[in-house]
């Protein structure tokens, strides 16, 4: 899924990198740790930026706080959107973090996903003979 995103992201001629963001906590000790969180895409264009985190899903509190932590941590006014690989209906959280559906993010996506369950299913035919 993250390739689609990636490619689509460069159809749409931005530029792409990948974000870390300091994080910092006390563990169960006491112990200061610091680590990294990965934000999967910045993408770019001109004076814009969105952040995107890419999710298989996101059905659990803890698998959605895991996702967005970055995010989170990301202090800047620009788009932070989350795609999952299932069809929802977009929303955006008390955070100002957008939730969208890999369809919704790239539509043609139902077609390309034809197109190969198609050529896929005659491959498999042709290569059982």
């Amino acid at each position: 899924m993250e390739n689609i995103i990636y490619n689509e992201l460069i159809l749409r001629g931005n530029n792409i990198d990948v974000g870390a963001v300091n994080h910092r906590y006390k563990d169960s000790a006491g112990k200061d740790i610091k680590t990294w969180l990965e934000v999967d895409f910045i993408a770019s264009k001109a004076s814009k930026k969105v952040y995107i985190q890419s999710a298989l899903n996101i059905d659990t509190c803890e698998k959605r706080e895991q996702e967005i932590a970055s995010l989170k941590k990301v202090n800047d006014s620009f788009k932070k959107i989350v795609v999952v690989r299932d069809h929802i209906n977009p929303w955006i959280d008390d955070y100002g973090i957008n939730y969208a559906g890999i369809r919704e993010f790239y539509p043609g996506i139902t077609s390309i996903l034809r197109w190969c369950k198609k050529h896929y299913t005659q491959f498999l035919k042709f290569s059982l003979k």
